[in-house]
């Protein structure tokens, strides 16, 4: 009988179904390391000297109350890499802040410049909300972004039972299981200076859009919009993309066989916690022993996660700003950042 450590490891090889085709697609979409990359490759360490003068803002304990469960982000890696990343993020708002009020002035008309609206996309399990919540409280410490909100795209997805009623209950995280012209509204409403715009509430315990219940956003500096297909471009030619409404956007990156592993490791810390909740969807997985979880994890691994990363969330990485490279232990390893 293999012990816990054994049973992930085991099936999280990189031989198992569908990991080939991952590495294929992922060393075909990768940013090029030449001097045709429309990128700029940063090391880990050519990063964390960006960090040089720049004050930690956050203590031990909110960094805790923030990582998601499996990540293992503390305040070195703040430090040294999303200190820096929020930086940026702030100098890239406020000179955007600042070309509109120039353009206002050109225009002879009164300054309504929008917030500045940041992408975070990426696989489950990779780490992007937890990249999404920190960015949040780092980027309102800057002077010039002080009023930060967050929005997931989970309140976008159509809710249980028009899923069930389409047949996509098994799709739930693809594509077509959000209400993507609602997003588009929801976003172009943001960026057109609505006082205030409301977003669908999102309830992880439950699996399901929390009716009558929304998240309010008036007029902050920023909105950043987490989830997993933000990327994408839009169905048709003639449609808006989520993403032409940002002015910036990041992709989490990892090898999907690091991803998987995070995934089976999450949903056993998950079944020792959240699950046990009798009001959980997933309570019904709370009795199962370590090896079953396992098993059952990989099963929503392979059946449903890994077909998404590969067909749909993979292949947007190259339309980032930016991309966060993570290694094994979900340390970033590498940044690369679209020149301008």
């Amino acid at each position: 009988m293999p012990t816990d450590e054994t049973a992930v490891t085991a099936f999280a090889e990189p031989d198992r179904p569908g990991a080939a085709g991952a590495r294929a697609l992922a060393a075909a979409s990768a940013p090029r390391d030449d001097a045709t990359s429309p990128y700029r490759q940063i090391d880990r360490s050519e990063w964390a000297r960006l960090a040089s003068g720049l004050d930690q803002p956050l203590s031990e304990a909110e960094v805790v109350q923030l990582r998601g469960l499996g990540d293992r982000l503390d305040l070195t890696e703040v430090g040294e890499v999303y200190l820096p990343l929020s930086r940026l993020l702030s100098l890239y708002a406020t000179a955007t802040k600042r070309l509109g009020a120039d353009t206002a002035r050109f225009l002879r008309e009164p300054d309504t410049t929008t917030p500045f609206v940041v992408g975070v996309a990426g696989s489950v399990a990779v780490g992007k909300s937890t990249i999404a919540r920190l960015l949040r409280e780092l980027m309102s410490r800057w002077p010039g972004t002080p009023r930060v909100e967050l929005v997931t795209t989970d309140g976008f997805l159509f809710p249980n039972a028009e899923l069930e009623r389409r047949g996509l209950m098994d799709r739930k995280g693809f594509p077509e299981s959000y209400d993507r012209r609602a997003l588009v509204r929801f976003l172009s409403e943001v960026k057109a200076g609505a006082p205030e715009v409301r977003a669908p509430f999102y309830s992880h315990m439950r699996y399901d859009i929390v009716p009558d219940a929304s998240v309010v956003v008036r007029r902050p500096d920023v909105v950043i919009v987490e989830g997993l297909n933000v990327l994408q471009p839009p169905p048709s030619p003639h449609e808006v993309a989520v993403s032409d409404l940002f002015d910036f956007s990041i992709y989490v990156d990892a090898d999907a066989e690091h991803i998987a592993q995070w995934f089976v490791e999450r949903f056993l810390a998950l079944k020792a916690g959240a699950f046990a909740n009798p009001s959980s969807f997933f309570n019904r997985f709370a009795h199962l022993d370590d090896e079953a979880a396992v098993r059952t994890a990989m099963g929503y691994w392979t059946e449903t996660n890994m077909p998404n990363l590969i067909e749909n969330v993979l292949p947007t990485r190259h339309r980032a700003t930016l991309v966060l490279q993570k290694g094994e232990r979900h340390g970033v390893e590498r940044v690369l950042l679209r020149k301008l």
